[in-house]
């Protein structure tokens, strides 16, 4: 007999009629290289010989101990060995499974009875009926939260793949026995929310026996359970406080783990008695589907495989009879309960992942069609129906040279095939010449055609040799395909006639003909010196709007500081006058001067009337002031001495030009770079107020009196005299912001400049943030669509606090294309369905920093309402054509959302086709300029949208998947981050990856 001390390892084993397999599943014990085990077998009201067969094993090896039950279920059976356990540590060993030799070698020194708990699980294989050994199966990674995550979902560990602390198993109360199913999984889900660590051995190191008709035993029983395990879940995450249930995190709500189980069940089941709708009822809620296709459709090859028997997901085509109506039926069983378009990209995930196994089968599974064609035999292929989807692999010499993915039109004949793989796949070179006189003869015809081309080169200089390589190509790939076989069925010619049909429609499509492009103003000449830079800035009337709220509120404070009693008085850079006329009323003579002579001229016309005012051109940089003054009114202008020394040489010059006690009145503005961490100005100058205020103060003889300080500007009046005590009013500046001046103010503390981050910043991914409305008002159920106006300029300030600059989708692709990294911090900033509130609420805030944006039109819509929208409460109205032509003209971008607001998911190709086109059109006609941008509506797309949209002309697509724009997204499936309004407005520094960054 073979006996040994306390073991380290106890293996739970339960057995029910298990005399056929209990001996090989004990023998594996037997065989391992640590002998210092034991196995507590428990027969659980066994009807066969498995009591005989246990004890007669038990008399030759002490290390099994044997004990009865009457039949009561496994978890009870697997209760009742853990009591009777003698190890630290455990195994659940189920009587028709085996391990490997070093399964207790390798597993032992990873788990620990310790405080937290670490548990230790592996690889398995499962064994076919006729001992065929499968693929491994490698559990996933389940470090942190991802333990919890995993087993909140589904079952991540085969149940004799896990070593576990008994302390642990005891302290939680052992297996729930109420529990005919899914017992394991409860198990792991508990203790992984108890704070066990679990670490996985990188090995296969178990075997699952797998018996005809015994898969996924009972059905019914399986979902019962399942839904009560992730109930459970659901109860454990709310008690921990993880709720954040989105496709993007990992973590899934309990509906969808349910859908998970289901789909399983139904696909390894596989039985065409099964009522897939009777199952179905079990479940609470049946949830929507979509954002997890590529989850379903894994799960249902993994269940087909298992049911099956089968390793590689491609011998699935082989018997294809046997599970696609079950299949079929599942996907529209999900499709009736999901958003339009979840059954077609369950089936495309699908398709992909069984034709990846192997690129040269050829299959078709519901809409999709997958073609493997071996290029040195090219043949006609008909097209299968339903199908409205390609995917086609070639293959030379056995090599996979190139694949297409998109919309089917018709059969492929060989001449379709061959432009798939020249323009689609660009993998001309594996293709083989045709026989020599037909290949010569459609040569010379295409070579004739182009003959143009040839006789240029003839007559121009210049780089011939690249040119005539380009034409030669052409020309052989225009000769292959005229002398490759086609028919009035095929693709191509399909293709053809839908096109011309949709063009022929006037009703459906508008003119495709080329509008005007906006002219772009011409630039203005450089300029050679001061005074002719100051002609050119007064070439416009008022070119810094000094007749607008915030500067009239500045004047009227700025007047406010003026003593009574002043006689002269000298004001330098008077513009055109508006402040001098006012000042004029306030003193006895004044002399008012500028460096510009369109500006006097201006301003001798707006003070005729006003005879104490002597107006006159004077540089007062390079010339000499009027000496005697009383006051000495500059404002606004001392920013644009090219350094400080140049500045205290203006500042000495107005302090000289002061009698004695006279006044130095000046007002300017908080500038970003002179005073980092205030709000301010960007603008380029050197400095701001708070140098000008202290190169002024050093000036011998001048003393501060007297400041009026605003969040953007200050005033300060300074005495030629005796030191006083300087007096300080806050006070408010005047609103409303004109644009052109509030695009220039950073708000809020320190953060990054424009210019700073463009000239010391690369990046090679850009945020594309995705807005719809911005509104304090709307339906509760669409709070995450809304964001109020005080949160966006809150958003919009913080972009502009930290350098951020917009891109237009136009610049965006033309970057994305170029491949070479981004200067600076640039956002893209987009807007689905052109409501209204864009024009009146987003827009002006847009201004006010500078930013531009892209909108995007459902044109059929364009002067009404969001009607899809109708079910959650009152549709928000959207803007006019007019609206939109005149934010054109002020440099928003706008692209196609469609006609309908329909999901491209939801159209057959045609419909697709047709929208897409004529939403585009529609656009260009009323712009009059080219629209290549498209987002589509609900992110929906699938395999054929990209091709559906560069044939209907756009050459950028944007979706909603959540993530930074890269230079390896596709272009028609660009990402963009959505700013959701139910979130916290700190959520948005965090979404831009500046999480902590001052925001409000």
């Amino acid at each position: 007999m073979v006996t040994a001390v306390k073991p380290d390892i106890s293996f739970l084993i339960p057995a029910y009629n298990a005399d056929d397999t209990l001996a090989e599943c004990l023998a594996s014990l037997q065989q391992q290289t640590r002998s210092n085990w034991q196995a507590v077998v428990v027969d659980d009201g066994s009807t066969d010989g498995t009591w005989e067969l246990l004890e007669g094993i038990a008399k030759t090896d002490s290390r099994i101990l044997p004990a009865r039950q009457p039949n009561a279920g496994a978890a009870a059976a697997r209760n009742h060995a853990a009591r009777l356990a003698a190890a630290p540590l455990l195994c659940m060993l189920d009587a028709d499974d085996w391990l490997d030799p070093t399964f207790i070698e390798s597993m032992l020194p990873v788990a620990e009875d310790a405080s937290p708990a670490v548990i230790s699980y592996c690889a398995y294989r499962r064994v076919a009926p006729d001992g065929r050994l499968m693929q491994v199966e490698q559990p996933p990674t389940l470090t942190g939260d991802a333990a919890k995550r995993e087993f909140s979902s589904f079952c991540a560990l085969a149940i004799h793949t896990v070593v576990f602390p008994r302390s642990l198993f005891e302290l939680l109360g052992g297996m729930d026995e109420t529990l005919q199913t899914c017992e394991d999984w409860d198990l792991w889900l508990r203790m992984a929310f108890s704070g066990a660590e679990f670490r996985r051995v990188d090995r296969c190191l178990a075997f699952y026996r797998m018996k005809s008709g015994s898969l996924s035993g009972d059905p019914t029983k399986m979902m019962r359970d399942a839904i009560l395990v992730t109930t459970k879940a659901q109860a454990l995450q709310m008690q921990q406080g993880l709720s954040a249930e989105e496709p993007e995190t990992g973590w899934i709500t309990p509906a969808i783990s349910q859908l998970r189980m289901l789909a399983w069940v139904v696909a390894a089941k596989l039985d065409p008695t099964l009522d897939i709708a009777a199952l179905a009822s079990l479940l609470p809620d049946m949830p929507d589907g979509a954002g997890y296709e590529n989850l379903l459709a894994g799960v249902i090859l993994h269940g087909l495989q298992t049911g099956l028997f089968i390793d590689r997901a491609d011998d699935l085509i082989d018997v294809s009879d046997k599970w696609q109506p079950t299949f079929l039926l599942l996907i529209q069983l999900i499709q009736k309960h999901s958003f339009p378009g979840t059954g077609r990209k369950i089936i495309e995930a699908a398709s992909w992942h069984i034709s990846a196994a192997n690129p040269l089968r050829s299959f078709a599974l519901g809409n999709v069609q997958v073609v493997g064609v071996a290029l040195e035999t090219l043949s006609r292929i008909p097209k299968a129906e339903p199908a409205d989807t390609l995917i086609m692999h070639a293959l030379s010499g056995g090599q996979h040279v190139g694949s297409f993915v998109g919309p089917f039109w018709g059969d492929l004949s060989i001449r379709a095939q061959i432009r798939l793989i020249m323009h689609e796949m660009q993998a001309e070179e594996h293709l083989q010449t045709p026989p020599k006189l037909a290949y010569m003869s459609s040569w010379t015809k295409e070579a004739l055609r182009g003959y143009r081309a040839f006789g240029g080169l003839i007559i121009r200089n210049g780089r011939r040799r690249g040119r005539l390589e380009r034409i030669l190509v052409r020309t052989g790939r225009n000769a292959l395909l005229a002398c490759a076989p086609s028919d009035k069925q095929d693709n191509d010619a399909r293709l053809s006639d839908i096109l011309r049909n949709l063009r022929r429609d006037p009703t459906r499509l508008l003119s495709d003909s080329s509008g005007p492009c906006p002219e772009e103003k011409n630039a203005a000449p450089p300029v050679q010196s001061e005074e002719e830079y100051w002609e050119h800035i007064f070439e416009r009337p008022d070119p810094w709007n000094y007749v607008s709220v915030y500067e009239q509120v500045k004047y009227a404070q700025t007047l406010s500081l003026i003593p009574e009693g002043i006689e002269k008085a000298l004001e330098l850079a008077c513009a055109e006058g508006i402040f001098t006329e006012k000042l004029a009323r306030k003193v006895g003579r004044l002399t008012a001067t500028d460096i510009s002579q369109r500006a006097i001229d201006r301003a001798v016309e707006r003070c005729h009337d006003h005879r104490n005012v002597e107006l006159r051109v004077l540089d007062f940089v390079r010339q000499d002031l009027p000496p005697e003054q009383d006051l000495v009114v500059c404002s606004e202008v001392l920013y644009y001495m090219k350094d400080e020394e140049m500045l205290a040489a203006v500042c000495g010059k107005m302090a000289a030009a002061l009698k004695p006690n006279g006044y130095l009145i000046t007002a300017h503005a908080h500038i970003r770079r002179d005073e980092p961490t205030r709000t301010g100005f960007d603008w380029g100058n050197p400095f701001g107020v708070g140098t000008i205020k202290q190169v002024l103060a050093a000036q011998p003889g001048l003393a501060l009196e007297d400041t009026i300080e605003t969040e953007l500007y200050a005033i300060h009046r300074f005495r030629k005299g005796s030191l006083a005590d300087p007096v300080l009013r806050v006070e408010r500046h005047g609103t409303p912001l004109d644009a052109d001046v509030a695009k220039h103010i950073i708000w809020g503390p320190a953060g990054v400049e424009r210019e700073a981050a463009w000239t010391t910043e690369v990046t090679t991914s850009v945020p594309i943030l995705m807005y719809h409305r911005i509104a304090d008002e709307g339906p509760a159920a669409l709070r995450r669509f809304r964001t109020p106006p005080e949160v966006f300029r809150k958003q919009m300030q913080f972009l502009r606090r930290q350098g951020y600059y917009t891109l237009t989708a136009q610049a965006l692709t033309d970057l994305l294309r170029s491949g070479k990294p981004v200067q600076g911090r640039p956002v893209m900033l987009t807007f689905d369905d052109a409501y209204l509130d864009f024009l009146t609420d987003a827009f002006p805030i847009l201004a006010e920093n500078d930013f531009s944006a892209d909108v995007f039109v459902v044109t059929d819509k364009v002067g009404g309402q969001s009607d899809w929208d109708s079910a959650y409460g009152e549709p928000a109205p959207l803007m006019l054509w007019s609206d939109i032509q005149q934010l054109h003209q002020k440099g928003i971008s706008f692209g196609s959302h469609l006609v309908s607001h329909t999901p491209a998911t939801a159209m057959d190709n045609e419909a697709l086709l047709a929208e897409a086109m004529l939403s585009r059109n529609a656009l260009h006609s009323r712009l009059g300029t080219s629209v290549e941008s498209i987002a589509l509506p609900y992110g929906a797309t699938d395999f054929r949208v990209p091709g559906i949209l560069a044939l209907a002309g756009y050459g950028v697509g944007f979706t909603t998947r959540q993530a930074k724009a890269t230079f390896s997204d596709n272009l028609f499936g660009l990402p963009r981050l959505e700013v959701r309004g139910d979130c916290p407005l700190e959520a948005f520094p965090e979404l831009m990856g500046l999480p902590g960054a001052f925001i409000g």
